[in-house]
């Protein structure tokens, strides 16, 4: 996960500081050395480390911090802002204009995810009720047209293309084309490089003066690290990008580019790529990936990601059943489907607060529910509903059905059984009151 070491040796910085109690003025200096230290490992930019550290240090030195009852915690609570507003302070929004459609020029290296990044915001605008626009304007790159018409049919977004007509020309056609047919936002896949050259900017000069974009996002790889921050800093040069869409912050990554780039730029990460499906795209919160470095957790994101990827209907009538004990494995089944949407299970675990460092070195197969689902969905209607009628023969019957064996079953009914223990007990104790029922 992206931040793992960062967040680690940040962790170890902390547990010292809270192990003296009072703090004096060479033990945060101490503290925020190791800090430095663990930024710089982290890929963050040289200049970027010192004036961080060098703030927290300002502030955690200062009499309210020192003559603190909890001196170690607001010193965490310090660093916890500083990081939030070197990554930009708050959420940015994409610019709406007086009248549609938004144009969003989309540019990066090749090899970047740029083309793919493009799916992946036009299905986001799609999920909150926006008609989005695709267009192929990459035509150097082999099977680019065709690989935008792959990911806009995944995303049930329309593509617009003309083969390999100049950019200039697609782009004005395509925007005609969205004021036509009431497309609210444009996005333009534009041609990338190994290496920026003078053919591309100009090229991408010529687009943006031809059709005005209201953004110019430009798409990095995470795991380039401090590469990352230099192409942000030269496309911005040329083009004044208005953001960054920060990809594969989910890989094994330094995070050091999320840490640098706003700084170095002055441009916010708008958005984080964090997968390879077409949802796997988040709006970056500063605030809440400061959290997550420091291991407090993020339930904000957790919370908004379950709204949309949920069935909010399926989980209610799942709840009540549950408070009303009459869970049956229909509605485990059910439960398995709803976290599936959620993504890869360790992803979703690692939001709560405190869980991270936990699952560091814990395997978390998520096949594991698959198989799961496999032995219920060898049962019968009558088996589903009431377990309790499951004999040693049925059991069989239903290992040899799903491909699992006995103890595989028992092990299932066993922890339905313990489940229904415990909503038993959480009934007793003003469950209802406290889940709202």
């Amino acid at each position: 996960m992206a931040f793992e070491g960062l967040a680690d040796k940040l962790s170890a910085a902390f547990k010292r500081l809270k192990s003296k109690g009072k703090l004096s003025e060479d033990d945060v200096k101490e503290a925020m050395r190791e800090v430095r230290l663990a930024l710089l490992e982290a890929d963050v930019n040289y200049k970027v480390a010192k004036d961080f550290t060098k703030k927290v240090t300002e502030r955690a030195v200062g009499a309210e911090v020192m003559e603190s009852l909890t001196p170690a915690q607001m010193v965490v609570k310090i660093v916890d802002e500083e990081l939030t507003a070197l990554m930009g302070g708050g959420e940015t929004r994409l610019v709406s204009p007086p009248s549609p459609p938004a144009i969003i020029m989309m540019c990066g290296l090749q090899g970047s995810g740029k083309t793919t990044h493009c799916g992946k915001l036009a299905k986001m605008l799609k999920s909150r009720g926006h008609r989005p626009l695709l267009v192929a304007g990459d035509i150097y790159r082999p099977a680019a047209i065709k690989q935008l018409q792959v990911v806009g049919s995944q995303a049930g977004v329309a593509v617009f293309e003309m083969g390999t007509e100049k950019p200039v020309k697609i782009c004005k056609e395509a925007i005609r084309r969205a004021k036509d047919y009431g497309n609210d936002y444009v996005i333009i896949d534009t041609a990338g490089r190994l290496q920026i050259d003078e053919v591309l900017m100009e090229e991408l000069h010529n687009i943006k003066d031809a059709v005005h974009p209201t953004d110019i996002l430009l798409v990095v790889d995470a795991m380039t690290g401090q590469e990352a921050v230099n192409v942000a800093k030269t496309f911005d040069e040329k083009l004044d990008i208005t953001g960054v869409i920060l990809t594969k912050l989910d890989g094994d990554t330094r995070g050091g580019a999320a840490l640098s780039v706003r700084a170095v730029t002055g441009k916010p990460i708008k958005f984080a790529g964090t997968g390879e499906k077409l949802d796997d795209l988040e709006v970056f919160h500063p605030d809440r990936m400061a959290s997550r470095i420091l291991g407090m957790g993020d339930v904000l994101t957790l919370i908004e990601e379950a709204q949309v990827k949920m069935d909010q209907k399926a989980a209610e009538k799942v709840s009540r059943r549950m408070l009303e004990n009459k869970m049956d494995l229909n509605d485990l089944l059910d439960q398995f489907k709803q976290v599936k949407r959620m993504g890869p299970l360790k992803s979703v675990l690692s939001k709560m607060p405190g869980m991270e460092k936990q699952l560091k070195d814990v395997d978390i197969d998520d096949r594991d529910m698959d198989r799961m689902a496999a032995i219920i969905l060898s049962m019968t209607k009558e088996e589903r509903a009431k377990p309790s009628i499951i004999n040693p023969s049925r059991k069989r019957r239903i290992a040899a059905g799903s491909g699992m064996r006995v103890e595989d079953v028992n092990r299932l009914l066993r922890q339905f059984e313990q489940t229904q223990k415990l909503i038993k007990q959480l009934r007793g104790k003003g469950g209802r009151r406290r889940f709202g029922f």
